[in-house]
């Protein structure tokens, strides 16, 4: 079989494209031939060896989502079969990569079954950012019916994703967009408004959809940007969850003191067994009555993996970028 192998940390020409050792699932585990593989910024971190949360042996194959069929389930599996369609989140399990790749062996708690009416591109686009998204909103942020939430960058993986849950649940959702088809895609996921991050003082506009309140919830996805700003606009006792920031900032904590706002951080590595079941038993309910449907805006073949994991970085990106074995 063919798949990535990095041999060496370090910037994407280390993702080489090779013939593979077959894997073989041991007790637990199931074989799955992919059909399609998530790339995910996590990816990308993990491969430059210099993430906090995940170093892997080298060499190892990259990927924690992906989506296929079962094809061989090992001693004390029951829950799956041959030829069943699944989709794999296998972040935060042992040896949990290896789904860029024709075949991939992952511990069975990482397998669920896919809806029929999904496909398996939408399958590889579930794990990291779903979880992601159902954590940020329920687990940290305690997101209630009716409050307003604001999602950064909500055209994004993550982001559209969470603007699905939480218009799902009764929330008032504005959302973030840099471009007119970016915003399209946020309105479609069910945000009431949809702001232009790319315009100077986009952030004062929620002050006036508000009627002054400011939203009760803001997610963030860039807070080395933005998180000061929030403070400014957000309610009285409301939440900001921190899902991503790629440096430091000046800060004023006073902000929070006014406010008496909960700054909460979020890292997907942190999540016990108990909260990750819970948000994949969210996730995939909400994939069945179809409240959530993963949106996919390109796919590359597998051996632009390289050029997946460039894109995946860019600013502006829009829903799942997905890669495909041949």
């Amino acid at each position: 079989m063919y798949g990535i192998q990095v041999s060496e940390f370090g910037s994407e020409d280390v993702l080489v494209h090779t013939e593979l050792v077959v894997p073989q699932p041991g007790t637990g585990q199931v074989r799955v031939r992919m059909r399609a593989a998530g790339v995910n910024p996590a990816d990308t971190y993990v491969r430059s060896g210099t993430y906090e949360f995940f170093r892997p042996e080298l060499p190892y194959t990259p990927g924690f989502d992906g989506a296929g069929v079962v094809d061989q389930v090992g001693a004390g599996v029951d829950t799956v079969k041959p030829g069943d369609r699944v989709f794999v989140a296998a972040q935060g399990t042992p040896g949990c990569t290896g789904t860029y790749a024709e075949l991939a062996v992952v511990d069975a708690i990482a397998v669920h079954p896919l809806p029929a009416g999904l496909s398996f591109a939408q399958g590889a686009a579930v794990g990291i950012p779903c979880v992601t998204a159902w954590r940020a909103l329920f687990q940290r942020a305690r997101l209630q019916p009716g409050e307003t939430v604001f999602i950064h960058g909500a055209s994004g993986g993550v982001g559209l994703h969470a603007t699905q849950l939480a218009h799902a649940a009764g929330a008032v959702v504005i959302g973030s967009a840099s471009t007119p088809a970016g915003a399209d895609l946020v309105r479609a996921a069910g945000a009431a408004h949809v702001l232009d991050h790319g315009s100077a003082g986009h952030l004062d506009e929620l002050t006036r959809i508000t009627d002054g309140r400011g939203p009760s919830v803001i997610i963030e996805m860039a807070a080395h940007l933005n998180l000061e700003k929030d403070l400014t606009v957000l309610a009285t006792a409301g939440r900001v969850v921190i899902v991503g920031s790629r440096g430091s900032l000046d800060f004023t904590p006073r902000l929070a003191m006014v406010k008496e706002a909960a700054i909460l951080g979020l890292a997907l590595w942190n999540a016990t067994p108990a909260e990750k079941a819970d948000a994949l038993a969210g996730v995939a309910a909400h994939l069945r009555d179809g409240a959530l449907a993963p949106i996919v805006v390109d796919t590359l073949p597998l051996r632009e993996a390289a050029a997946a994991h460039r894109r995946v970085l860019e600013q502006g990106t829009r829903g799942k970028l997905v890669l495909i074995p041949e």
